[in-house]
């Protein structure tokens, strides 16, 4: 009997051994969660990054799942396994999150300020009084800040800036100029370039997540080179972000 349990015992060893090391399973959809950007992330489901991520999964047989909601809280459903990744992040943003070696795009990044103010510089904004969105946590990317605010909406920046409470708003370019617009007087302000921040999917340290991850890294390996992403880019008349020389995966 001793033997006969032995046996079974590595028969369900084995077979547990077999299962774990066998590969996930990749789901039929993927469910993702990101803040709404204007003609981006539409909440309709239109938009660059929907239009590009739907080109990544759907002919591998995934359907793209979008969800609207603020940045942090896009970020708590991925934490909470409500959502399989988040659109947009940084990398390595999050340490409990996952990232491929891919970024599907490019944010441009700017610092909208009074047009009487010194022109900043990334290697000088840091001696400047900044602002951004709750969430994006610039600090971790431009040198030496010292003084920032988070604001949970954008729709104050023009007067933080007109009434001298901050020095200048830190954001992508397109949001800068929708904060730009809202002035009485766009030409107060005036937005210079800071840096160039490659964009992420942050995925859910799930066995899902990994599996969703995988089959991101490898249809990029074949779309960035075959160039099909290029024409959507194009129809939103946005730059290219995988040309000879720019940037690559992993970086």
């Amino acid at each position: 009997m001793r033997g006969w349990g032995l046996l079974m015992l590595l028969w369900v060893l084995g077979g547990s051994m077999a299962w774990a090391a066998s590969p996930a399973v990749t789901p039929t959809q993927i469910r993702l969660a990101s803040e709404e950007w204007s003609d981006y992330t539409n909440k309709d489901g239109t938009g660059l990054a929907w239009d590009i991520l739907r080109k990544v999964f759907e002919p591998a047989g995934v359907k793209v799942r979008t969800r609207s909601e603020p940045y942090s809280r896009a970020v708590g459903l991925v934490q909470r396994d409500e959502a399989d990744a988040w659109v947009g992040s940084y990398h390595q943003e999050r340490s409990e999150n996952l990232y491929p070696r891919w970024p599907f795009d490019v944010d441009h990044i700017y610092a909208l300020g009074l047009a009487g103010k010194a022109v900043p510089q990334r290697e000088t904004i840091g001696q400047y009084r900044l602002a951004w969105v709750r969430g994006y946590e610039f600090q971790r990317y431009l040198p030496n800040i010292k003084r920032y605010d988070e604001v949970q909406r954008r729709n104050g920046i023009v007067s933080m800036l007109v009434h001298d409470h901050t020095d200048f708003y830190i954001d992508a370019l397109t949001e800068v100029e929708y904060v730009q617009s809202m002035a009485k007087d766009p030409a107060l302000l005036k937005s210079t370039h800071l840096a160039e921040l490659p964009l992420y999917l942050a995925f859910a340290n799930t066995a899902r997540g990994r599996a969703l991850l995988e089959l991101f890294d490898k249809r990029m390996d074949s779309l960035v080179p075959s160039g099909e992403l290029r024409e959507i880019f194009e129809r939103w008349e946005q730059p290219y972000p995988f040309a000879e020389g720019q940037q690559q995966p992993g970086q």
